[in-house]
């Protein structure tokens, strides 16, 4: 073989291999940025059904996880969640900084358990508190979470004092916590009156944004109109999506099903199918 040619066969076998791994790669962003999709305990039998039975349901339907209420029994929700393979995206927990005693004590414990699962604390804010008293707690509880790697979500929801991501990403920004983020909750900004702000809402929230929640619902009315299955509501859920993908977000999305009447499995079952749908705008083309 002359020189020539071995250097031909060079060339092409260094574009086939180019190819390859361009084809990889390309492979590999289109996973990563779809982003995995989890339910809240309240649609998973809260109360009625075992932690087995909720992980075995999700798995088998096709969801990547769950959203947890509380600390309770934590070490063995996330062995069994880890023995389907799929996940604890978050534990939802309050916090008061108005009080003596601004949060419970387990809490700074559970985060030890936390350590390495990539489960975020999501957290609300409530009482009669101000600014000041609340950048105090949530330096706190950051400065206590980030020797475990946990990360912590504040959760707006309408009356308490972190209403909204706005109220959320004021408090962010003056604690300064690296593992400290906001996110958004449709139901809870639609409850606030932010419909029609949403996408100047996600533009802001971009950079802090941990967690985001989404549900079928309509445009205004009592939680029942605002919390329906995924396939439900008048609200059209894909200018949405389109915007958190065109701020490149592709962390967990949560399904809210607070107070969703009907069955808990034909529920799950629809809003996934929906999930399904609408997550294909998150894809890269």
């Amino acid at each position: 073989m002359g020189c020539s040619e071995r250097r031909s066969r060079a060339v092409i076998g260094g574009l086939l291999l180019s190819l390859i791994l361009a084809a990889g790669i390309a492979a590999d962003e289109k996973c990563v940025k779809k982003s995995p999709f989890f339910a809240f305990d309240n649609g998973v039998g809260r109360g009625q059904w075992s932690i087995i039975q909720q992980a075995d349901v999700l798995k088998e339907l096709g969801y990547a996880g769950i959203g947890y209420t509380g600390t309770t029994d934590l070490p063995e929700r996330l062995r069994v969640f880890k023995s389907r393979g799929i996940k604890v995206f978050s534990l939802y927990v309050p916090c008061y900084p108005d009080r003596e005693e601004a949060y419970a004590p387990e809490l700074v414990e559970a985060m030890k358990h936390l350590k390495g699962t990539d489960t975020m604390l999501w957290l609300t804010v409530q009482g009669k508190t101000t600014d000041e008293q609340a950048v105090r707690v949530l330096r706190e509880l950051s400065d206590a979470a980030r020797p475990y790697g946990v990360k912590i979500a504040l959760y707006p929801h309408f009356g308490f004092y972190v209403a909204t991501t706005d109220d959320a990403l004021r408090l962010a920004k003056q604690a300064q916590r690296k593992n400290l983020g906001v996110s958004i909750n449709l139901c809870h900004e639609l409850r606030s009156g932010n419909g029609a702000r949403l996408s100047e809402i996600v533009k802001a929230a971009a950079p802090h944004l941990f967690l985001v929640s989404i549900n079928g619902a309509d445009h205004e009315g009592g939680w029942d109109k605002l919390i329906q299955t995924l396939d439900r509501g008048a609200f059209d859920m894909r200018p949405l999506l389109k915007q958190l993908k065109t701020v490149g977000y592709t962390g967990p999305v949560g399904l809210q099903c607070y107070n969703v009447k009907g069955d808990i499995r034909e529920n799950l079952q629809r809003s996934l199918k929906a999930w399904n749908e609408l997550s294909k705008l998150l894809e890269p083309k």
